[in-house]
């Protein structure tokens, strides 16, 4: 079977982890995604090549026995599998003499080759592997996207066992200090920079602070999944912020100068005479930073409120504003009902 240079569980959207069941359920979902006869034109051509590469992670990763393997070596479980086995059979004709070649190539020329991607031969332990990357999330409030900020993570690092100095041994026997992996996990707080402008479900890659490496292979990566907390105030819709901006009735009637809300310091804006219930004020570039550089703007919603008490001199003036005619504002509501009911 044709190997790929792409993770099988990357293909599948999985961690080392995951279970069979897992495995089982993500195949299906995304063979139903990817299926070459759900597409059509150039998607389709695209499709058929996901699709390939999907069932080549399935057809490993659903094996318990090509799972390990795969576990052990990546992409190269194969050719290693034929390696170790190759080196078993001449093991077993005797010792002492030449070690055997393909091409000119003894075994250690041709693992080494494999694995010069990967690793390279360890301790006498196993052969370096790069360790995993880790993934945890950190919420971000909406001042926080728009600045940046810094956040403190706190990670449980390997350090050389102090007992044993790094072997795993202590006087012949395993070490009861680190159980034989000769490192002990501290923690290390370290600081991260996230970006203005970060995008809700994107990740901040942190290198070399995943999980460390076997037989000095490199650490894995740091991934923070950024995840936006809901404001009371703000609504966003993508980099545009939306706010509901109160405005008492006479404001709204004659026009106004009043203080709006912004991520920042409020700003002063202008109400037109005449202004509507629920129609829009734009404030530009008052909203958070855009992919696509700039920022987006700041969209202020028209909500007339009454004032929570109404005295005698108020009341008096509400009665004069009665005695003028005006059109009835139930009028078109009223008609749509009418039409309705005699359709």
């Amino acid at each position: 079977m044709a190997t790929t240079e792409r993770d099988f569980y990357q293909v599948l959207g999985l961690s080392k982890s995951a279970s069979a069941d897992d495995i089982k359920k993500a195949y299906r979902r995304l063979a139903r995604q990817f299926h070459p006869d759900m597409h059509s034109g150039a998607k389709k051509t695209e499709m058929e090549k996901k699709f390939k590469e999907l069932n080549a992670a399935h057809e490993v990763l659903s094996d318990p026995d090509k799972r390990k393997k795969y576990d052990q070596y990546g992409s190269n479980w194969e050719q290693a599998e034929a390696y170790e086995q190759a080196r078993r059979q001449a093991g077993a004709r005797g010792q002492g003499g030449p070690e055997p070649s393909f091409g000119g190539e003894g075994f250690s020329d041709i693992f080494e080759n494999l694995f010069k991607g990967r690793g390279q031969a360890g301790n006498g332990r196993g052969f370096a592997m790069q360790g995993e990357d880790l993934e945890t999330e950190v919420q971000l409030t909406l001042a926080e996207v728009l600045a940046g900020v810094t956040r403190r993570v706190t990670l449980q690092e390997p350090v050389p066992c102090s007992s044993c100095h790094g072997s795993g041994a202590l006087r012949g026997r395993t070490c009861p200090t680190c159980q034989g992996h000769g490192a002990t996990l501290q923690p290390n707080t370290i600081e991260v920079r996230i970006p203005a402008g970060v995008q809700d479900g994107s990740r901040v890659r942190v290198a070399g602070k995943g999980q460390a490496g076997t037989n000095g292979g490199k650490h894995g990566d740091l991934y923070m999944r950024v995840a936006i907390a809901l404001d009371k105030i703000f609504r966003r819709q993508g980099s545009d912020l939306h706010v509901s901006l109160p405005v008492l009735p006479w404001e709204a009637a004659l026009g106004a100068d009043v203080m709006a809300p912004t991520l920042m310091e409020p700003v002063r804006v202008k109400v037109p005479p005449g202004s509507r219930a629920d129609s829009k004020l734009r404030l530009k570039g008052k909203g958070l930073p855009a992919a696509t550089g700039g920022h987006g703007d700041l969209f202020l919603t028209i909500q007339i409120v009454m004032p929570p008490s109404s005295t005698d001199e108020e009341r008096a003036l509400y009665d004069r504003l009665r005695a003028i005619p005006h059109p009835d504002p139930r009028a078109e509501l009223l008609e749509q009902a009418r039409r309705r009911s005699h359709s």
